[in-house]
């Protein structure tokens, strides 16, 4: 996977056989993924590469995040459940999503034409995080890691896999996951269970 901001942009993100071919869903969306680079470059988000795509921060805090699939491309608002969505555009990620926090393009010309939308709900968000407005915790049986729960608002296809575990495996990975006191080696054990989930496996499988 890329860890280069430029490369996705160029090249794509690394993740499947078609990176860096005129085939890559980053190409097939480029300029619209490019508009939403610049209305985030614009508003003072610094830009960085998590899960092998762009993430804008502001405050030490995760605000966006944007990928492409073949049949749309996607602008996640991290947090997102903070947002008060006063034009109601914003959609789960997926079926078995709660929250609502993803806008879906699919014309290259819908973000600039949402450009008003985009600018307020990330001014919103920036705004929660330079005061240190976090989202209400979830009470669950089994603590689900943070890192976890971004990685998977991040991922709508990981977070279907994920959602479509018995409760046992989910319990495998948070209770391997909460083992880890450092978030980078939670974050790399995420990426390393990856394949598991999508196979339906437990953290402990083979």
């Amino acid at each position: 996977m890329i860890t280069d901001i430029e490369d996705y942009f160029t090249r794509g993100c690394g993740r499947c056989d078609r990176f860096d071919t005129p085939d890559c869903s980053i190409q097939q969306w480029k300029r619209g993924q490019n508009t939403l680079r610049e209305i985030c470059l614009d508003m003072g988000l610094s830009e960085h590469v998590k899960w092998a795509h762009p993430v804008y921060m502001h405050a030490g805090r995760n605000i966006a995040l944007m990928g492409a699939f073949r049949g749309d491309f996607r602008f996640t608002f991290m947090n997102g459940v903070l947002l008060k969505d006063p034009e109601g555009v914003l959609k789960p990620a997926g079926p078995n999503s709660q929250v609502r926090n993803v806008l879906f393009f699919t014309s290259n010309d819908d973000p600039a034409q949402m450009e008003p939308i985009i600018r307020a709900y990330l001014a919103e968000l920036m705004e929660y995080a330079e005061r240190g407005v976090k989202p209400p915790k979830v009470v669950r049986e089994v603590e689900i890691p943070e890192e976890l729960t971004e990685a998977l608002d991040a991922d709508p296809e990981l977070a279907e896999a994920f959602a479509a575990l018995t409760p046992g495996r989910q319990k495998s990975y948070t209770f391997n996951l909460n083992q880890a006191k450092k978030p980078e080696t939670r974050f790399a054990r995420i990426e390393k269970f990856r394949d598991k989930i999508f196979a339906g496996k437990g953290a402990m499988d083979r």
